[in-house]
């Protein structure tokens, strides 16, 4: 298995690189809106152990994605402004027609999937379209991916203090030396970038971001192990062979995505 994930990930980094430096933000739409259609099946199955969940709705949702860089902005705009209010109204909807065969927790629990999921991916594409977004998106690649493994090997080496019962192999050490990683591949990337791309990062600013942006890596990792433990499954999926589903592999890189637009692009 171990061998597995580390053949997985060297010929899945290169084909994710390639499709970053050489598409372009109608690219990047389309295969995130595939990520999230895929990401929401794994997701739906997983909890519809438990839950009546519709698919239909936040399918047709992602397949707007696509269309985020051809539709005026100020036509999204207001579209988003009615978008959750209209989520809400045709899920309980969805209770009455049934007659309460669907129920609260239920459209609760679809709510939730769609904002999760969505609501948390959209930004990749924005933030890929920004300005010098092609740059910041590695941001958060090199963040999830440098924590996942930095974590995962101090860890395996030092660990002794376990870090939560959410996921009780993770241990302290591990999750101190994920941030630490993920910090010295970010600034030696913001050292490249400033020099080759004539940037003027902030080195301090960025330092404290990544270690912000790695301690939300590791809550994004816990947040799905919760979401599995408690609909007891191992994984949501296992379409990557060794990293399990799509949903699986790209919970810390979805979760860090809002707070990474938000701090690269406005702050």
């Amino acid at each position: 298995m171990k061998k597995t994930r580390i053949l997985t990930g060297l010929i899945g980094f290169p084909i994710v690189a390639a499709i970053l430096i050489l598409g372009n933000k109608y690219i990047i739409d389309a295969l995130f809106s595939i990520v999230m259609i895929i990401s929401l099946y794994e997701y739906f199955n997983a909890v519809g152990k438990k839950y009546k969940v519709v698919k239909a709705l936040g399918y047709i949702i992602a397949l707007y994605i696509p269309f985020i860089h051809v539709i005026p902005t100020e036509i999204t705009l207001k579209m988003l402004t009615i978008l959750i209010p209209s989520i809400i109204a045709i899920l309980f909807i969805k209770v009455i027609a049934s007659k309460m065969e669907v129920n609260f927790n239920d459209i609760s629990i679809e709510l939730f999937g769609i904002l999760y999921i969505i609501g948390f991916t959209v930004f990749i594409p924005m933030l890929y379209a920004s300005d010098n977004g092609k740059l910041f998106i590695w941001y958060i690649f090199l963040t999830a991916w440098g924590t996942d493994t930095f974590a995962y090997a101090i860890g395996m080496k030092f660990g002794k203090h376990k870090l939560t019962v959410v996921s009780p192999k993770k241990s302290i050490e591990g999750s101190f030396g994920g941030i630490i990683g993920a910090t010295i591949i970010g600034v030696i990337y913001t050292i490249c970038i400033n020099r080759f791309a004539n940037l003027e990062i902030n080195y301090l600013f960025i330092t404290f971001t990544i270690m912000l942006l790695s301690i939300l890596s590791q809550i994004g990792d816990l947040a799905a192990s919760s979401i599995k433990r408690y609909v007891d499954i191992k994984d949501f999926g296992n379409i990557i062979p060794g990293h399990g589903g799509i949903l699986d592999r790209i919970d810390s890189i979805i979760f860090i995505a809002p707070f990474t637009y938000f701090i690269l692009t406005i702050l």
